[in-house]
């Protein structure tokens, strides 16, 4: 059985939301303090890292430097030369699944899908792990033993004077109703698959003959 005309239109929609990945933030970093009180930001996005405003990344980098953190160089992070291949390997798979109605090329999507996500969560949290932790305490000209400075994975950290907050951005929003769109498609699907009830036949009981 093909997915219904409704199941395959959610998987176009849910292709169209991936490829907004290729213009949409994944994830955002903001830091405030009293010292920068407009804040400053960083946008990760599928090929590159930029500061919410153009001096952002670098006031970053130059307050790293400060307390010994790695700079922050978006081509030396190698997951931004692969992650767009694989944003539009799920785009074309999604996109086959609306054209052909096939069911399980959208059982496959929704796994690798959520495979990515669960993937991607886990090396930012290693990749912001070994920046916060891994420090050049030698050459840092702020030194408190025993600090670190990673920011958190989602939500809010106090880091010493600063406030960092990380949440998703417009991208990893759209991705995750992309994966919704997905699941809703299946149950849809699944739906009307099963069997409706039936109700039980009436059993006429014969009237016993009279002598």
């Amino acid at each position: 059985m093909k997915l219904s005309n409704r199941s395959r239109w959610l998987m176009a929609a849910a292709a169209f939301l991936m490829a907004s990945l290729y213009v949409l933030p994944i994830w955002k970093v903001a830091l405030s303090a009293p010292q920068y009180p407009e804040g400053l930001g960083m946008e990760i996005r599928i090929t590159t890292i930029t500061g919410f405003k153009p001096n952002d990344l670098d006031n970053i980098n130059n307050l790293n430097h400060y307390i010994g953190m790695q700079r922050i160089v978006p081509e030396s992070i190698p997951e931004l030369r692969f992650f767009p291949w694989i944003v539009a390997g799920l785009i074309a798979l999604a996109a086959a699944a609306a054209i052909t109605g096939r069911r399980w090329l959208v059982g496959a999507w929704v796994a690798l899908l959520a495979m990515f996500a669960i993937a991607g969560l886990a090396d930012f949290y290693r990749w912001s792990y070994d920046y916060g932790h891994n420090l050049d305490v030698e050459n840092a000209i702020l030194k408190i033993p025993g600090m670190t400075y990673q920011p958190p994975l989602l939500g809010t950290k106090k880091l010493l004077n600063f406030t960092a907050t990380s949440l998703p951005g417009l991208g990893g929003i759209a991705a995750a109703l992309a994966l919704l769109l997905g699941v809703a498609a299946l149950w849809l699907d699944r739906q009307r698959g099963s069997p409706k009830g039936t109700k039980p036949a009436l059993v006429r009981t014969p009237t016993p003959k009279v002598a």
